[in-house]
């Protein structure tokens, strides 16, 4: 193995460790002192549902929950509401795009219900500066919880 990828990668057990380790929280109840950058896991009890990176931590997990996010900010709730009304492959065309969708009578209100239940998610997460131990650290988490709604298709 190249040395300069062994470097990137001999760390994320840990930083994995401290990730799931962590006391949950929820979006109403994020700690004042927090990492600006880094990994963050979505779950309900012990089904973890979601991981992501951020350079923007708390700005980005209220932005999965908002409800006034739209489908660009809200992706998790998004792939949530895909997910709930079976809409799960993309179309690429404007009648079935995600605009759309978040604008569909029957899809509309799903993907409000979706940011919802975000909100009341438990949340952890874990300080990671550089981006390509974040990116890194994504995938291993993802791979090693068996997040179901992480996707790494290309588009």
């Amino acid at each position: 193995m190249d040395s300069r990828f062994k470097d990137l990668v001999d760390g994320l057990g840990m930083k994995f460790q401290q990730l799931v380790g962590m006391e949950p929280v929820r979006i109403s109840s994020l700690p004042k002192v927090m990492p600006e950058r880094g990994i963050y896991l979505f779950s309900e009890g012990d089904m973890h549902l979601y991981v992501g990176r951020t350079n923007r931590l708390r700005r980005r997990l209220r932005d999965h929950a908002s409800s006034g996010s739209g489908h660009n900010m809200a992706t998790f709730a998004f792939r949530v509401a895909r997910h709930e009304t079976g809409l799960v492959k993309a179309t690429y065309t404007s009648r079935g795009s995600r605009k759309a969708l978040e604008l569909d009578d029957a899809f509309g209100p799903v993907f409000i219900a979706a940011k919802l239940r975000l909100s009341s998610m438990e949340i952890r997460f874990v300080e990671e500066q550089d981006p390509l131990r974040q990116a890194l650290l994504e995938m291993y988490t993802a791979v090693v919880l068996q997040t179901p709604f992480n996707d790494f298709e290309n588009h």
